[in-house]
């Protein structure tokens, strides 16, 4: 059994027992322990049996429990001018939640 579910932005694969990586919602403020339920899932499937949803599933969500908060790696932008002695670096690191799925209910 999976299901896709929409949450950051992106559309991500889960099964149940699943340790997955999504990017940190600025609303939700979450710490470890915590659980998650993700209601925006646009497919389920278990076996032959499959079911979709435009955009979503009505009375379907997925359950996760939050493991770990922490940084992605290091993105540089620079950007440069060539003859006019223009030079800009900047950084950012994705805040992420690491997540063990543990059922998908409906």
């Amino acid at each position: 059994m999976y299901a896709i579910v929409s949450t950051g932005g992106k559309q991500v694969k889960v099964s149940p027992g699943d340790v997955v990586r999504i990017e940190k919602v600025a609303s939700e403020p979450v710490s470890k322990g915590d659980v998650i339920t993700f209601t925006d899932v646009a497919f389920v499937a278990d076996g032959d049996q499959f079911r979709s949803g435009v955009p979503h599933l009505n009375g379907v969500s997925v359950k996760a429990t939050v493991l770990a908060s922490l940084k992605s790696r290091k993105v540089l932008i620079f950007k440069k001018k060539r003859t006019k002695q223009y030079r800009r670096t900047k950084g950012h690191r994705q805040q992420l939640v690491e997540v063990r799925i543990d059922g998908i209910e409906g």
